[in-house]
Parts: structure tokens; sequence; C-alpha cells
């Protein structure tokens, strides 16, 4: 565990991200936001346990996991076979993830490797004292009630994850089939896209200074204590604070449903013409549809120029587990 004058002098630096893909389908969604445009403060990595598909892809630093136990081929989907083998990883990875101060965690469940990543790696941050943002892409219906393994592998990841607290994003690749007429790699394209762009906000959200501030601070503490979380943005004019609470809510990849208020963390950022009474507009907007928390905290930041345009960023924390598990849940009721 890091020691608590190492974590203030880590602080107080210039926040430092790592993009880790775990698995096949992590390790190809952080391929896609690793490129042009990312700033210098985050970094990428990729672990998996298949060499083959490990070193075809596009990211900057790789770990394989598991050489002598698996020999490169992958897990064949055993979760249980790389669980055994993380043990002796551990050293290793918290040393991997000790330089950061936010890691985010990007896996498909339902895989072996992907789903055995996760809870682990979320663990080791923890230890190695960055704050983890674990992202958990669930697999498609039709995987879940063809494929028992993969089901088990899902429900199995999710109870660890929910079980050990903490911030926790779900996306739904079910949400994936409205965009089902265009060609798969396109629509998965977009799904990367929407992530690195919810990565880019909440590091913009926490790395410049606003005329009314959100530091880094109060981001980790609202994330360590939010628990099953999700994580929106919007952008788009700012006289239409509906169709920006719309598009956060409605036109997500994210898995969850608000049942009662949970803390809320909202960012703005806007032109120099933005009003006060246009502020107040898009404060109000998304305070009643996300049901009046009474936890409500807003930061604001103002450009140097005049725009029409602005980014809202959200986290809501404390959802219903039931809002990440029901997918899974109803798809082994159907099979029952």
């Amino acid at each position: 565990m890091a020691t608590t004058e190492e974590a203030l002098r880590r602080w107080v630096e210039r926040p430092r991200a790592l993009l880790v893909g775990l698995g096949g389908a992590g390790t190809e969604t952080v391929s896609d936001i690793e490129g042009p445009g990312l700033p210098e403060a985050i970094e990428a990595l990729a672990i998996n346990t298949d060499g083959h598909h490990l070193y075809s892809q596009n990211v900057s630093q790789k770990l394989l996991l598991g050489e002598m136990e698996l020999h490169g081929r992958g897990s064949g989907g055993d979760r249980a076979a790389v669980a055994n083998l993380l043990a002796k990883e551990k050293d290793r990875l918290v040393s991997v993830f000790r330089p950061y101060h936010l890691v985010f965690l990007f896996a498909g469940l339902g895989g072996g490797t992907g789903s055995a990543l996760l809870p682990f790696c979320t663990a080791a941050c923890r230890e190695a004292g960055a704050l983890p943002i674990p992202v958990a892409m669930l697999p498609f219906e039709v995987e879940l009630e063809s494929n028992p393994t993969r089901r088990e592998n899902a429900q199995a990841t999710l109870r660890e994850m929910i079980a050990a607290g903490g911030f926790f994003v779900v996306l739904s690749n079910e949400k994936l089939r409205r965009f089902e007429s265009q060609p798969i790699k396109s629509v998965f394209q977009m799904r990367s896209t929407y992530l690195r762009q919810l990565t880019l906000s909440l590091m913009d959200m926490i790395e410049h200074p606003s005329e009314i501030n959100v530091d880094l601070a109060l981001v980790r503490r609202l994330i360590e204590e939010a628990g099953l979380s999700t994580l929106m943005v919007a952008q788009g004019h700012m006289g239409d604070p509906e169709a920006l609470l719309h598009q956060a809510v409605q036109e997500s990849f994210l898995d969850f449903e608000i049942n009662e208020p949970g803390p809320v963390l909202l960012h703005v950022e806007g032109g120099s013409n933005l009003s006060l009474r246009t502020h107040h507009r898009i404060l109000e907007t998304f305070r009643a549809g996300l049901k009046h928390p009474r936890h409500f905290v807003f930061g604001t930041r103002i450009m140097n120029n005049p725009s029409d345009g602005v980014r809202v960023t959200v986290i809501v924390g404390k959802l219903k587990a039931a809002t990440v598990t029901r997918l899974v849940q109803s798809s082994g009721a159907r099979q029952g």
C-alpha cells in the first residue's frame, strides 16, 4: 500500500492516467482509443493471455500474462484458469499501476481473461494508490442465452465487482443494436469513440482549474464512495439543455437505471458568452432529470472565446445493483 507521504506527493503533481485493455475486447477498445490527439498525460497498456491477439493490437505498451501456464494461447474462456495464475502477478501489476493517479480498466465480460482481470486489476490499482475507473462491457443477450460459460463468467465478475464496492461503470452491447444496419466494425468504433470522449472529459475536468472548481480530491472522494455508477457526457447547444440531458441519458451506451437519487457530480464547460441564466437552466434540467439528488455538486469552466456549444460531464453514483445484473440474470432465468 502506498504511504501517506507518497500519496500526497503524487496527488499534487499533474494528473497522470493509464488506459488499460484487459483481454480481447478490452485490448481492442484501448487500441481504438489510443491515437492522435491523446494528451501526453494519458498512456495506454494492453494486458492479455493471448499473445497472438495482444501483439496484433496497436497499443504502445503490452503485457502478456501466464506465459508458462497458458503458453500465450489465451484462456479458452476458462476464467478460473486465469484467476489461478494471477496471484503471482500481483506485485508486477501493482508496480505497473503505481505511477498513475487514475487507471481506466476496460474489459468485455464473458471471456476468461477480461472477466478475471477486471476485479483483480481494480484491487491492484487500489493497493498501488491509484484510483481505478473500471468499465465493463456486457455481452449481447444472444451470447448470454446461447453460451452458459459466458453467462457464468459475466455473473462472477459482476458479483465480485459489486461486493468489492467502489466506482464501477457498465456498458451494454445491446444498446449497440440501434445501429445494427451499419457495418460491425464501425459500430464497435462508435463505442470506442464514446469511451474516449468519457475518458478525455473526466481527465479535462480534473486537470484544468475552473471558475467554479472541481478539484482532484473531490472527484476522488466522490468516485471512491459512488459504488455502482455511471459516467455520462453530452455536447451541444447551450440553449437546449433538454437535448443535452437526452443525449447524456438516452443516447449513451451505458447500462443503468436511476431508480432513486444518488450523489451527482456535474461539470459544465462553455464559452465566454455563457450567461448565468443559461448556466442555471442547464443545472436545473439535469437536476430534475436525475431525480433531484440530495447531494448535487457542480463545477463550471469558462473558456476564453465565445461559443454556443457546451460540454456537460456527469458522474451519478449509488445506482442499484440490479441495473447491471438484470440482463445476465434474466437470460439465466429464460434458460432455466
